[in-house]
């Protein structure tokens, strides 16, 4: 009776992990593994060659004004006319033109409607998808939608990101021999206001410049707003793994709330928590290895907005009072923009918290050290895949003892695993004697039963840490290990690791000692093998740092039982 109650509970069990993961899979918006439903197409952002201009109205703001509303839409052939947007004067589709300028390491593409960022291309990162070219993150096309854009608010008229300027000419490449390039728009009077920005490229940085010089050309004062936003589709990241989650979307962080990430879900439904107004942070966009961020000064007070645009389209944004400007006069804002990868060491220097768009989630405090051990190694070693076998190395040194304590544990009740089958067979119609009798063993060999999983339940934290860490760092994207491992960030060509990987963690199974009960002894086989199932679908770094810990816990385990005068021993299944 008693193993009949254990049976359907492990059977429970198993279900309930079937359904969480089906869940799991829905929750981040992919299709349900087990229980798939037909999902509908999320529609385009925008039609191929459209000029895509797109906003959001921050009405958690006291402002009189909006800043303007987006509009998504490709101008018919021979019309003339781009989209409109009260307040700003249609402007013949000819007067537009994209403006193209290079650095060593970005290649950006403005239009001259509001001098918008809308596209840029990492030269240091390749389309792994097509690794004859760079790597796109910014984009406006019919298969993405992300932009940067700015303008004023705070009176009818003003400049903002559908007014069309006019792109001042100067160089558009980074001269050899000098570490700057500046890339200047100028706005034709727009209710008495003219505006002026510049963009300063630097040598080796993703972090751009921004100047904003308003000039008050009217007679009365004026006190405009500054907008910064940058605007996404809510499209799935084109690849993206059905067996683990990255997070893709809006990020704001402040001082007082910290990193806040929002989810384009709860934009739709108008429930996203983040702080409104601050007076120190950023606001972001960020995915997989890669993020883009508005950075104001500290001590400049800025409302935080994160809106849904228009079908799939969505915002995340800051508005800024400027000073007054008197007329005659002129008042010039700074700010940067990030486009890049999330390289770690970069993202701490540019500014306070930014590095937390690299998100290791709530073991944050364990993953930071790790990922400055891996860095430090590979400084030395010159090579992602050793570096991550050496790190391993390095922890299980650390929980050397640990771990012995759990596998003496095991050991323990290996020797004692004949004694206890036989004390199950002979009472096994008499459970509550069965259990006393147990326990009293137990006691008389000083075995704790809980003594092996103990020590490891400590460590799981560290290695779950570990996992994110090889998971989000940028780092591992395109490197190379040994022969047939070109990225760490992708899975096995061959499926030689997982192979090795699954075959490991069953030797490591069947060195454990053999549950009593015949069901639990048989999960404990299936669990290992389902588990091992997804690793077939995970980056090679992960599962070459599952097998290098796999690989030193069987020689541990090896030596001590071996030590404890247990010779170590195969507990096959019975699946009979």
């Amino acid at each position: 009776m008693n193993d009949i109650r254990r049976t359907i509970l492990w059977v429970i069990l198993g279900f309930s992990l079937v359904m969480l993961w089906d869940k799991w899979q829905i929750h981040n918006g992919r299709q349900a593994t087990f229980f798939p439903t037909p999902t509908a197409t999320a529609p385009a952002a925008s039609a191929p060659g459209g000029a895509a201009s797109a906003t959001a109205a921050a009405s958690e703001t006291a402002t009189a004004s909006a800043v303007p509303t987006a509009v998504a839409t490709a101008a018919p052939a021979g019309a003339g006319q781009v989209p409109a947007t009260p307040g700003t004067p249609a402007a013949p589709a000819a007067a537009r033109e994209r403006v193209e300028v290079s650095t060593d390491v970005l290649k950006l593409s403005f239009d001259t409607a509001g001098g918008s960022l809308v596209r840029a291309e990492l030269l240091k990162n390749v389309d792994l998808h097509d690794p004859s070219r760079h790597f796109v993150l910014l984009d406006e096309s019919a298969e993405r939608v992300y932009l940067a854009q700015t303008g004023l608010i705070g009176a009818a008229g003003l400049p903002n990101h559908t007014t069309v300027m006019t792109a001042v000419p100067g160089p558009r490449q980074l001269a050899d021999g000098s570490n700057t390039l500046e890339v200047r728009f100028e706005s034709p009077e727009s209710g008495g206001v003219k505006l002026v920005k510049t963009y300063t490229l630097t040598r080796g940085s993703y972090a751009i410049g921004v100047k904003h010089e308003v000039v008050n050309a009217g007679s009365a004062p004026i006190t405009p707003q500054l907008y910064l936003q940058l605007v996404r589709d809510g499209n799935k990241l084109a690849g993206e793994s059905s067996f683990y989650s990255t997070f893709t979307g809006p990020a704001v962080y402040t001082e007082a709330k910290k990193y806040q990430k929002v989810e384009f879900k709860d934009i739709e439904k108008n429930d996203a928590k983040f702080e409104k107004q601050a007076t120190n942070g950023y606001v972001a966009m960020v995915q997989h290895y890669f993020a883009s961020a508005w950075l104001l000064g500290d001590g400049i007070q800025r409302d935080i907005f994160a809106r849904k645009v228009s079908n799939n389209l969505y915002a995340v944004g800051m508005i800024s009072t400027l000073p007054a400007v008197a007329p005659g006069s002129s008042l010039a804002a700074e700010s940067r923009l990030f486009v890049g990868p999330q390289e770690e060491k970069m993202l701490e220097a540019l500014a306070p918290g930014l590095e937390l768009v690299k998100d290791y989630g709530w073991l944050t405090i364990l993953a930071k050290p790790l990922y400055w051990l891996l860095d430090k190694l590979h400084s030395v070693i010159q090579n992602w895949g050793w570096s991550i076998v050496a790190l391993v190395v390095l922890l299980k040194i650390m929980f050397y003892w640990l771990n012995a304590k759990a596998y003496a544990s095991m050991a323990k009740m290996k020797a004692v695993n004949p004694r206890i089958q036989e004390m199950r067979e002979r009472l096994k119609d008499k459970p509550q004697e069965m259990q006393q009798a147990m326990m009293k063993m137990y006691k008389e060999e000083k075995i704790n039963p809980l003594g092996g999983c103990l020590p490891i339940m400590i460590q799981i934290p560290v290695f779950i840490a570990l996992y994110w860490v090889l998971l989000s760092s940028v780092e591992m994207r395109g490197a190379p290990w040994v022969g047939w491992i070109k990225d760490l960030s992708a899975p096995d060509p061959w499926y030689l690791l997982p192979v090795i990987m699954t075959m490991t963690t069953m030797l490591q199974t069947a060195l454990n000692p053999a549950p009593p009960d015949p069901m639990q002894a048989k999960l404990m086989w299936f669990m290992p093998l389902a588990f091992s199932v997804m690793f077939f679908f995970f980056p090679s770094g992960l599962v070459l740092y599952w097998i290098t810990n796999n690989i030193l816990s069987i020689v541990q385990q090896w030596i001590i039982n071996t030590r404890m005068g247990v010779p170590p021993q195969f507990n096959l299944p019975k699946f009979r």
